[in-house]
């Protein structure tokens, strides 16, 4: 099987290319190595050096994709832009990659004749869902929208029932939840999910949109500040320094370990049923951000204090949890990390690389002047 990913050099791209490789597969890597993901690295991971194809390129080059796509059997399509916060004032470029480099895909593949490729596997993601799915003691499931900025500035973090008005509880949510992107990223992901099962349809192709929740292990980009809220503490921690956490900490995430999120797209791309589908792919468990911040100083025996600050950032959502009953019963999915053995796995492998600079102050400096963070 040959199998081209798009983004494959970064975080989950490279821990899928290792997978393909130990699979059989053919392996193709597209990627542009974006400064803000890599740093100054310009080269794949040592160990997959030489084994797989590479095309050093951005999925907006419409001549190195095409040639990327030619004799592909999947297309597994995880480029993207992906800072919730940085997407509200980046939102052209936002644009141009998640859902313009995604249309450059379509469209050579649409025009081409010959094409080889029988199936499309998108790096989604629970933004899409925006706040996701709670439940109201008066009006039973309900799907809040964005929080009210009066709320939020007078301490009121959990959303209101959309009906009644009254704070409501969070709840698992599946893929029959509506569209309420709180993000432009967000907005993007839905954009992609969209495109793709669209076109794969109209080309009698296959295609899963896999919404991945908070995904975290070793491997992750310890140098964007703008994604990867594990990554940003085990930074701070391992230099001894302040963690802010916003709001009152009590906001909370499904954190996924890459081993569980390849598999679920290992399952996927491998499959041989014709199919359209919509697949979460989590922990269908949630932690507190507190409760992180907490146990990475903990394990990493740092001395870095955990500030609640108070502060609030557009776009942020209050909680996640994937209802993960659907990967389940259709791809055979069962997470197999708890939360604190990843994390574990995750920052054992943090202490063997290099301290870089941090930029993450002058990420939220950037974002204060954005308008986007607020105290």
């Amino acid at each position: 099987m040959n199998v081209l990913i798009t983004g494959g050099s970064g975080f989950i791209g490279t821990h899928l290319a290792r997978r393909l490789l130990r699979e059989g597969c053919r392996v193709s890597v597209l990627d542009n190595f974006n400064p803000q993901v890599h740093g100054n690295s310009h080269d794949l991971a040592p160990d997959l050096a030489g084994k797989i194809t590479l095309y050093r390129a951005d999925i907006r080059d419409k001549d190195v994709l095409g040639r990327a796509l030619r004799g592909q059997d999947v297309i597994a399509h995880l480029a993207a832009e992906t800072g919730t916060g940085q997407s509200m004032y980046e939102v052209s470029r936002y644009e141009q990659v998640n859902l313009g480099g995604t249309a450059n895909l379509l469209e050579i593949l649409f025009n081409d004749s010959s094409r080889s490729v029988k199936n499309i596997v998108l790096a989604s993601s629970r933004a899409v869902y925006g706040e996701g799915k709670y439940r109201c003691k008066c009006e039973g499931v309900v799907y809040p929208r964005g929080r009210r900025m009066e709320d939020l500035r007078s301490g009121l973090y959990e959303p209101r029932c959309p009906n009644c008005g009254e704070p409501c509880e969070a709840v698992p949510t599946g893929e029959d939840s509506p569209f309420q992107p709180a993000s432009f990223y967000g907005l993007t992901k839905q954009g992609q999910e969209q495109m793709i099962l669209m076109f794969a349809r109209v080309m009698g192709i296959s295609a899963f949109a896999l919404r991945y929740q908070n995904v975290y292990g070793p491997g992750q980009s310890l140098k964007n500040p703008y994604t990867g809220i594990l990554a940003i503490f085990a930074n701070q921690a391992r230099a001894n320094q302040p963690i802010y956490v916003f709001e009152d900490g009590k906001a909370s995430r499904d954190f996924v370990y890459v081993g569980d999120v390849v598999e679920a797209t290992w399952r996927c791309i491998s499959s041989t049923d014709s199919s359209l589908e919509v697949v979460n792919v989590g922990s269908g468990c949630r932690t507190t951000i507190a409760e992180v911040a907490n146990e990475v100083v903990s394990v990493l025996a740092g001395t870095s204090r955990v500030e609640i600050n108070g502060s609030f950032r557009e776009g942020d959502i209050r909680h996640n949890c994937a209802d993960i009953g659907k990967a389940k019963s259709l791809i055979g999915f069962e997470p197999q990390w708890k939360f604190r053995d990843g994390l574990r796995e995750f920052l054992h492998w943090t202490q063997s690389q290099e301290i870089h600079p941090s930029a993450y102050e002058s990420s939220l400096l950037e974002s204060r002047e954005r308008g986007v963070l607020r105290a």
